[in-house]
């Protein structure tokens, strides 16, 4: 065949969108030949023409151009792969026999009882396993699940893991940049620290994928990659990533292979401050797409002239853009772009923006985060360009900044209905990673049906990152990231008894012959663990909360008269001196039916229980209330937020203001004061969301700090004192502490009396030093043990000096576990906060994080040694959810109460009473004692009713 051929009049050349059919048509018979090998240096001849010289790398060229029509996504058989690109080879096969399998499938709704085949990192058969292919699989380990739930493994889609490190130091902080608001050319996987501790602590949790974002403080932070958290035998951050895109370290094309869906994330609103208002954010995202769009129609138009054979017509090589490629990419239709978006404003919302911007530029969004008041404009999402974006959430986390103050726990649900996918997030280190599931949990409870609040961190974040065909389900061929639970992973406290990344085993991790087996799931054998949890009908709350665009009225209603309770299964009361005992349980009480009870209650006391003390028929009722099975208790107790004394986190100018620091400002004389010591209680703000929100789900009893944040021991933070009471306006309970963070010579020489009294810190602290019926505690926030452990020196040579035994608190408190029996020995109390541990900072690095990681938790080791103990909440918006965190913390207690009795006893019923007594009194009586409170007995207290359950 001649080298030289009359070629037809070049048809005309193909247009270049931003989205273009996956079928690639060649447009002239020159591609062809080049395509088919035909690439000689030629000259052509057209009749109507001079002869067109073919370039060298014209087939470099046209193969360039044609994968620029390319969607992404996977291959069309990619399920039918034999092995995963991620297998590690010796990784033994597994059989998990016998379990309840909730798939991911039809929005998860296909759940069934069988088996699961894992090999060469991929799930090879789910169901009913053919006998010739266990036959046939060498290696294979089998595990008997027994009924227990499996799920994929969770997908967090917001997140910062490797980012924001653990424990953070200056040198792990790489979330944001300040190099500019427009920064799509910076890549998270740069950044990412594959020694982060808070991996293990994530698979721990039952997730096994996340999207690493780039921080909210660029109108386009970078660019984002989904990874699996388990360390590969590479050890690199690239090999953790999920599916590399082809273009990551090259610009290579994968072969024609439909390009891997790319990630990056954009944001709005307050974060962005820095580089102007939301005007200029706005305008920044679109002049940067502005330039995008005029880059890709330099790539198009170019590659129109090379495939209508065109050469001389081209000027230098294919236009390349690396500054602009990523936001080339989206608007080609390539990435998953994540928007965080939060605040409806008026008529000109950001989601609104945001709308404008993707059809303006014709580029989908695929998810929204945070978005705390896109419930309440679904309609406008439905306008996202090619489609309703997937919109990711906290299910409680709202009001830390005003674009979030309309957010609702109802907002999952609201969402769901109309027919919008949701996802719960971490937002990681927000919230630890290692509680995503708890985030679903949370929706659930508030009315999310169970199969979408489990597919909220399962198939509906894989699908919103496009690696649905990977992750987030239970198919064959699909990634085997796999998790078996102890109990239905909605169950609070649902922890992970086995957790499988690429098929190779993460859960439980290898331990030493000292460290024993960690035992997970005792006390959960009943059936009742393996049912979802019943939960609350919350369709007038809901209702409320659209009526009044996410800010409903939080006041009850007054009752004068008596209110009678009926069907009441437990009664709580407290005895004189304050100690809270069960007075009535249906589950002990002998008679006719299911036992239930009547109580009658007038100004928040107890005045008859039962239907003969009561004469019903003698009684003037104001109300009436069926508690379904309900509960009545003493309220709760919060302790360590700014509950009360701020409306909003992030608004300085709804709360008290800034606060002056003794170790670094100096004190105004006005003060008269060395310590410039103030008092929360003069700050008190009644009414606010947190605190009504935190009275209406139990909490009635509050102190009140004044820092913004949590400071440890060396960071300076300001001595605080004050009281709070949260539901009953203009109640303030003074004596409640002093809360402290100074440095130790700072601290000895104020115990030491070395202040006058005449100044409000010389009168504290001579009260902390000196031992008196009116005594304060000192407390201290604290986290390090070496820390904690000069502390109880300091303590003591103060009592040495002063001839007295001064009490002493350790508030954070995340290395006590580590001098317990010190700190038990000298008679220190301690406030755990968070109530769960993590590792923040270098200080609290030294944690016991419990199962599946290890059998104790800091709360054991310190009971263990006679510790009193409360509970604490680091942010207002926390107070609300105290009653998880204690039930939370009861799991433990029971587990480890039938450890050491070695009982097989259930822990959902009236046997395990004593470890409730014990659960209620870290966030009430304990609290109490330790603050300094005193006078709260059954006359003192709030009563709160429970419906269809407990606190507990």
């Amino acid at each position: 065949m001649s080298s030289k051929m009359r070629i037809p009049e070049a048809r005309a050349p193909v247009v270049y969108g931003s989205r273009m059919p996956a079928l690639v048509i060649l447009v002239s018979t020159v591609a062809t030949l080049i395509v088919f090998g035909f690439v000689s240096p030629t000259v052509i001849f057209n009749p109507s023409t001079n002869a067109h010289k073919i370039p060298p790398h014209a087939q470099a060229v046209l193969s360039r151009c044609m994968s620029l029509k390319l969607q992404a996504g996977p291959t069309a058989n990619f399920l039918a792969r034999k092995s995963s690109d991620r297998y590690e080879p010796g990784t033994n096969a597994t059989w998990i026999r016998n379990g309840m399998l909730f798939t991911g499938e039809k929005n998860g709704t296909v759940t069934m009882r069988g088996d699961l085949l894992l090999d060469k990192g991929i799930i090879k058969s789910i169901g009913i396993i053919p006998n010739f292919l266990l036959d046939n699989t060498p290696n294979l380990t089998t595990i008997d699940a027994k009924g227990a739930w499996i799920t994929p493994g969770l997908v967090d889609l917001h997140s910062h893991l490797g980012l924001l490190s653990a424990p953070l130091t200056s040198g792990a902080f790489d979330v944001n940049s300040k190099n500019g608001p427009i920064l799509p050319w910076l890549r998270s996987i740069d950044a990412l620290n594959t020694h982060d501790e808070a991996y293990a602590l994530a698979i721990a949790g039952g997730v096994t994928s996340v999207q690493v974002l780039p921080g909210s403080g660029n109108a386009i932070g970078g660019q984002a990659f989904m990874i699996k958290l388990r360390q590969t035998s590479e050890r690199s951050p690239s090999s953790m990533i999920i599916e590399p895109p082809y273009s990551l370290n090259t610009s290579a094309t994968g072969d024609f292979l439909p390009p891997r869906w790319r990630h990056m994330k954009q944001a709005c609103g307050e974060n962005l401050r820095k580089y102007g208002n939301r005007m200029d954010s706005m305008w920044s995202l679109r002049s940067a797409y502005n330039q995008a769009r005029k880059a890709m129609k330099a790539q198009d138009e170019y590659c129109a002239k090379a495939e209508a054979g065109l050469w001389e017509a081209l000027d230098g090589d294919f236009p390349e853009n690396l500054q602009w490629e990523m936001l080339i990419d989206v608007l080609r239709g390539r990435v998953k772009v994540s928007s965080r978006s939060l605040w409806l404003n008026s008529l000109h919302d950001i989601y609104r923006y945001q709308t404008i911007l993707s059809n303006e530029f014709k580029f989908p969004i695929a998810s929204f985060h945070h978005a705390s008041e896109a419930w309440l404009i679904p309609e406008v999402l439905k306008r996202t360009y090619e489609g309703t974006p997937t919109i990711a959430i906290f299910a409680t986390n709202h009001r830390y900044k005003r674009e979030s103050f309309r957010g609702s726990e109802y907002a999952a649900r609201v969402l769901s209905d109309a027919d919008i996918p949701v996802v719960m997030k971490s937002d990681h280190p927000v919230i630890n990673s290692r509680y995503l599931i708890h985030e679903a949990q949370q929706a659930h409870h508030f009315s999310l049906p169970r199969h979408l609040a489990l597919a909220s961190v399962t198939s509906v974040p894989a699908a919103a990152a496009g690696l649905a065909h990977r992750i987030g389900r239970l198919v064959e061929g699909a990634d085997a990231d796999v998790v078996l639970w102890d109990s239905h992973p909605l169950q609070l406290g649902a922890t992970p008894v086995h957790v499988w990344i690429d098929g190779i085993m993460q859960i439980p991790v290898p331990l030493t012959e000292k460290d024993g087996k960690v035992i997970v799931g005792k006390g959960k054998e009943g059936d009742e663990w393996k049912r979802a949890p019943t939960v609350p009908n919350w369709d007038r709350e809901r209702a409320d909360a659209i009526k009044w665009q996410g800010l409903p009225p939080l006041q009850g209603r007054q009752a004068s008269g008596r209110v009678v309770f009926r069907n009441v299964r437990d009664v709580w009361t407290r005895r004189p001196g304050g100690i809270i005992e069960q007075v009535f349980s249906a589950s002990s009480a002998k008679g006719k039916g299911d036992g239930f009870t009547t109580v009658i209650v007038q100004n928040g006391g107890i005045v008859c229980m039962g239907e003969a003390p009561c004469n019903m028929n003698n009684v003037e009722i104001f109300d009436t209330v069926d508690l379904h099975g309900g509960s009545l208790s003493p309220g709760l107790m919060s302790y360590g937020s700014r509950l009360g004394t701020e409306e909003i986190a992030g608004e300085p100018s709804t709360g008290d203001g800034k606060l002056l620091d003794a170790f670094t400002t100096s004190v105004p004389r006005i003060l008269g004061d060395v310590g410039g010591i103030v008092r929360a209680m003069d700050a008190l703000m009644f009414g606010t969301r947190n605190a009504l929100t935190a009275y209406r789900s139990g909490v009635t009893l509050a102190t009140a700090s004044l820092a913004s944040k949590s400071f440890s021991l060396g960071d300076s933070g300001p001595p605080i004192i004050g009281g709070l009471s949260t539901g009953i306006p203009h109640r303030p309970l003074g004596g409640a502490g002093v809360s402290v963070s100074t440095q130790l010579s700072g601290l000895r020489r104020l115990l030491y009396g070395w202040e006058s009294t005449d100044q409000e810190t010389g009168e504290w602290f001579k009260n902390a030093a000196e031992v008196t019926v009116e005594s304060s505690p000192l407390v201290i926030e604290v986290h390090s043990a070496d820390i904690m452990a000069s502390l109880l020196i300091l303590k003591a040579e103060v009592q040495d000096k002063i001839g007295s035994t001064m009490r002493m608190v350790f508030s954070g408190a995340m290395e006590a576990h580590l001098i317990a029996e010190d700190i038990g020995r000298a008679d220190v109390g301690v406030i755990l906060n968070p109530a769960r541990p993590y590792p923040s900072t270098w200080e609290e690095r030294r944690i016991l994080p419990g199962p599946p990681l290890t059998n104790d938790t800091a709360l054991v080791k310190l009971l263990q040694h006679g510790v009193t103990v409360g509970l604490g909440v680091t942010d207002a918006w926390q107070a609300r959810n105290t009653r998880f965190d204690l039930q939370w913390v009861s799991l433990y207690l029971c587990a480890c109460t039938r450890l050491q009795a070695d009982q097989s006893l259930g822990c959902l019923g009236i046997q395990w009473t004593d470890d409730q007594n014990q659960a209620y009194a870290l966030a009430s009586t304990n609290l109490e004692k330790l603050l300094g409170i005193r006078e709260i007995d059954d006359d003192m207290s709030d009563l709160v009713a429970y419906e269809g359950g407990g606190c507990i």
